[in-house]
């Protein structure tokens, strides 16, 4: 059976400026205080990415608030997290993003049963005008939802 997911946050300004590829799913390893902040829903993947250095993955950027009753036992805010992927995943989008210039980027963060996982994403940039073209499509598509609902 499945444990149930919880969902924290995710990354919205991703599907806005990326063409996701593949996903994968990943766990992420926090300290104490980290855990209790994320457990308020207080994490922020904004501007965060994923860096392959070596064998391993490391999440950049991502905000995790300190903890309020952690005093000086408290986390850095932005510090860089290590992320718990298997070695063949590690080498099979090491060498995407190398061979084809994808980028790695979190696209949500939640609760797989008591453990937290990050959604991680290899996507590719958009452009400006592909954007564009986005959002003209969306605009079509929904002045032609509300013309056949009209009609009925």
């Amino acid at each position: 059976m499945e444990p149930s997911e919880k969902i924290i946050t995710t990354n919205r300004k991703a599907f806005a400026d990326y063409d996701i590829l593949e996903r994968y799913e990943s766990g992420i390893a926090l300290t104490g205080s980290e855990m209790k902040s994320v457990r308020e829903g207080q994490i922020n993947l904004k501007d965060s990415y994923v860096l392959i250095k070596g064998e391993e993955a490391f999440l950049l950027n991502s905000h995790i608030s300190p903890y309020l009753y952690a005093h000086e036992l408290n986390h850095e805010p932005l510090r860089t997290r290590k992320l718990l992927l298997h070695k063949d995943e590690i080498r099979r989008l090491m060498g995407k993003v190398k061979e084809r210039g994808l980028t790695l980027i979190p696209l949500r963060v939640y609760f797989k049963g008591k453990h937290v996982k990050v959604e991680v994403a290899l996507a590719k940039g958009k452009k400006i005008w592909g954007k564009r073209e986005e959002k003209r499509k969306r605009d079509v598509d929904r002045e032609v939802r509300a013309a056949i609902k009209y009609r009925k």
